[in-house]
């Protein structure tokens, strides 16, 4: 991607990233009306940007570059707290008019580690990097940064208004050794940013009522969560401790790509799933914690109480079979199809395991599995028995680094009468997504999913995906759900696909 920056206009400047060491009552409960929420249209950097979108054709976007120094009035961190937009201004030579477009929101959130825009300097250049925070390590790019910034680049080339916005991480700590980033940090500072774009209707260029997020891995988590607990009263006091803006914070369509979420259930799931797996090393994980979480997969599943189209009710005994037919033997098929004759004839001559008949791939549910090969992660995969696990560290509060969010990982290492801290169970609720869609249902919710995943994706379960899927469609929604055959954690096959499909649920001409 080529970058030149034309004549500019002063960008708004970043408040301090510092953690507030004290904040009087007054300033805990700032009226959320407070002018520094007010965007201001007339300050941006104008920037010219050659992106290449999916065909291969090169276009000249001339964009405003508006850096928003806090989304909250009483910020606990504005390196993170605070967000970038992009509106193009004029496409190959022709004049846009961005003000009725939708707006991509887009989080670069890796592992639940902080995402800052803080020091970006155009488009899809934020992520997860920038300062720890005192005291606090640096931060990496997000590993799906490129993917996600390439997505961004495409919907600005499309006409559309693009928000990025930064969020806390479970890393974060200050100088007293407080973790000020763990959950709920991440969701509480999304919908933040959300209210205070639509706090500024009219003022932020774009529609405010076709808000669409994005986000891979733990971002996809916290994309597939700000999409089903929209306008939720669970999150106001946090909301109000911060300043957040007096504003809607549901949105209008949500993308989620591998989702990392439904943590409580996330170790029954990965074993449900990839318990017959050995590990990289060609070793097997311990049998009888795999089984025992495996068993107890199919009690939650059954509370979940989902249906599909000739299956039924979803159960532990035909929940593979659902994935197969549902899921995998369609993106099998989809890919052999868009192979050359003799490229597809080489594929199925290494992969037996199809059945390759009618232009339709086939195969049973151990083949696959045996075809994914290794599991990435040891059991428990997501509540390390020692704590090492990065959703340890994402439910670890105070001086705490690191805490234990499943009763069965506690009392593997602390005994049958061991008990979750008393905030655990609260702040669960606040991470999952199924909460506000099978505990509580969110009539706020967003209605327009696009839920995508690779096939060799070991990273998370494969029955994620699919039971936020179903359960989408059981309320209604509608969901276009894909698996990519043979791609691994956080890939991105049809990002101009996605693309289209916000112009096509969002109703917009440009």
């Amino acid at each position: 991607m080529g970058l030149t920056v034309g004549a500019a206009v002063p960008a708004v400047g970043f408040a301090s990233g510092a953690r507030a060491a004290s904040r009087t009552s007054a300033a805990s409960s700032a009226a959320s009306t407070d002018s520094s929420l007010v965007f201001d249209p007339s300050s941006y950097t104008e920037l010219t940007t050659s992106i290449t979108d999916t065909t291969g054709t090169a276009h000249e976007v001339v964009h405003h570059f508006y850096k928003v120094a806090s989304y909250v009035v009483n910020p606990v961190d504005a390196t993170y707290q605070s967000l970038n937009v992009s509106v193009p201004v004029k496409i190959d030579g022709s004049i846009v008019d961005a003000s009725g477009a939708p707006i991509l929101f887009a989080n670069q959130v890796g592992g639940y580690m902080p995402s800052s825009v803080a020091n970006a300097t155009g488009i899809g250049a934020g992520g997860g990097m920038g300062p720890g925070g005192p005291g606090g390590p640096a931060e990496r790019r997000s590993a799906h940064a490129d993917s996600a910034a390439s997505r961004q680049q495409l919907a600005l080339a499309a006409g559309y208004v693009v928000v990025e916005p930064g969020a806390r991480g479970r890393s974060l700590v200050d100088s007293s050794g407080t973790y000020y980033g763990t959950a709920p940090a991440a969701i509480v500072d999304l919908k933040a940013a959300v209210r205070y774009v639509k706090f500024n209707k009219g003022r932020i260029p774009g529609n405010v009522d076709r808000i669409v997020s994005a986000g891979v891995s733990a971002g996809g988590a916290l994309s597939s969560l700000l999409g089903a607990s929209g306008d939720s009263p669970v999150y106001d006091s946090y909301l109000r401790e911060l300043g957040a803006a007096d504003a809607s914070d549901a949105i209008f369509a949500t993308g989620a790509w591998c989702p990392i979420t439904d943590l409580e259930h996330a170790d029954m799931a990965y074993e449900w799933n990839w318990g017959a797996n050995l590990l990289s090393s060609g070793s097997a994980v311990d049998q009888t914690i795999s089984k025992a979480l495996s068993s107890a997969y199919g009690d939650y599943l059954a509370s979940l109480r989902l249906t599909a189209k000739g299956f039924g009710t979803l159960t532990a005994r035909n929940l593979d079979e659902y994935l197969v037919r549902t899921h995998l033997e369609p993106s099998a098929t989809q890919y052999l199809a868009a192979l050359s004759a003799a490229d597809r004839a080489t594929y199925l001559a290494a992969n037996s395991f199809i059945t390759w008949s009618g232009g339709r791939a086939a195969f049973s549910w151990a083949d696959f599995l045996t075809h994914v090969g290794a599991r990435k992660k040891n059991t428990p995969a997501f509540d390390a028995f020692d704590l090492s696990a990065p959703e340890n560290n994402e439910f670890g509060t105070g001086t705490t680094a690191n805490r234990h969010f499943t009763l069965y990982s506690l009392r593997h290492e602390e005994g049958a009468s061991a008990r979750l801290d008393s905030d655990i169970p609260a702040k669960l609720h606040l991470m999952n997504p199924m909460y506000h869609l099978v505990d509580r249902v969110n009539e706020h919710r967003s209605k327009h999913w696009w839920i995508r995943l690779g096939t060799k994706d070991s990273d998370t379960a494969l029955t994620v995906a699919g039971n936020l899927a179903a359960r989408l469609k059981n309320l209604g929604d509608d969901v276009d759900t894909s698996y990519y055959w043979d791609a691994g954690h956080g890939a991105d096959n049809d990002p101009g696909d996605f693309v289209k499909w916000i112009a096509t649920v969002s109703g917009y001409r440009s």
